[in-house]
């Protein structure tokens, strides 16, 4: 029997959220809607340029935020991450356990450095662009994957943020071979077009003989396919993973699966702020499937858990949302 629903592997990061205007991003050279890895220096210059804007930190990271939805909505999660023995990190692990997730933190595993921190800038039209300084994550490496807990788990998931670390990616494809061989569904996210743009072989190793769930925005896949027609992306992409969810923001978003392909309409919003949106839209679906729901019903939550979201500031659910979230799920269930 699984002891877990789902075991993630990714960067662990804290989070300090931005408003800025898109004169003040042009300034700092900060590359709108991408992510964009920084050194300390960069970070230290960064820093310089928001330090009279208000901010707050939130426990970050694009695995972290999808194993933390799942628990949330009631699902049982693990997360392999790296993080120091400093404040942000000892804050990281209390956050994780704080929302029911386990992890390889648990047994005091943090390490001489800085922990990883990610600067989200948000602009006026709610875009998120990232600058990511890695830390102690840069150096995540297979020592902090638990294999007993991996080899009890429903499905595997990895970051694809991974690809542009060599120890990083090397502990997620260790991950892969001890899920593959433990009968542990394989999961992924394609994270970002920079990723896909540099680190193609990695995500390619991600993927490699073919994938259970794969995750990925409708920019990505175009990105991906090197294509704008969404049936060639849609035939292409489907080659992929047994699953595929293609997020499409207010387009809502396409499960290909079974040969089949099927459209979830989105929950118009205002959106505030889309940071971790993909990541919460998998969170949702993943916790819904490893609970036995369709993969339309999987769909509908993960549209209805990203749009409230969006709609807020911050990357995490607080705990009202998450009870609307599932109300508005039963009453869905219940109407159908």
């Amino acid at each position: 029997m699984s002891k877990y629903d789902l075991y993630a592997i990714g960067n662990a990061l804290v989070d300090s959220e931005y408003k800025v205007s898109d004169a003040h991003l042009q300034e700092m050279g900060v590359a709108k809607r991408h992510m964009t890895l920084i050194d300390g220096e960069r970070r230290a210059a960064l820093l310089e340029g928001v330090k009279d804007l208000p901010t707050r930190n939130i426990g970050g990271g694009s695995a972290a935020n999808t194993v933390v939805a799942l628990a949330q909505l009631g699902g049982k999660g693990f997360y392999s991450c790296r993080v120091a023995d400093d404040a942000l990190g000892q804050y990281y692990r209390d956050d994780l356990a704080a929302n029911g997730v386990n992890s390889n933190l648990a047994n005091g595993a943090l390490v001489a450095g800085q922990t990883g921190c990610c600067m989200v800038m948000i602009t006026p039209d709610a875009e998120r662009s990232m600058s990511t300084f890695l830390g102690a994550t840069s150096d995540l490496d297979q020592t902090s994957l638990d294999e007993s807990a991996l080899q009890r788990s429903k499905i595997y998931y990895m970051e694809g943020y991974l690809a542009a670390s060599p120890s990083g990616l090397a502990a997620a494809l260790k991950g892969r071979t001890i899920a593959k061989a433990a009968g542990v569904a394989l999961s992924a996210t394609l994270s970002d077009m920079s990723m896909i743009n540099f680190c193609r072989a990695g995500l390619d190793a991600m993927v490699g003989d073919g994938l259970d769930y794969l995750f990925c925005n409708e920019e990505e896949s175009q990105t991906w396919c090197g294509s704008q027609d969404l049936d060639t992306i849609c035939q292409q992409m489907a080659k992929l993973s047994r699953v595929v969810c293609l997020t499409r923001s207010a387009k809502g978003c396409i499960v290909l699966a079974d040969g089949n392909r099927t459209e979830i309409e989105a929950v118009q919003v205002k959106a505030l702020d889309t940071n971790g949106a993909g990541d919460m839209f998998a969170g949702a679906f993943l916790y819904s499937v490893t609970q036995g729901y369709s993969y339309a019903q999987a769909a509908w939550l993960a549209n209805q858990a990203a749009a409230a979201v969006v709609s807020q500031y911050g990357n995490r659910l607080n705990a009202p949302s998450v009870a609307q979230l599932q109300s508005l799920f039963a009453n869905h269930l219940a109407g159908h």
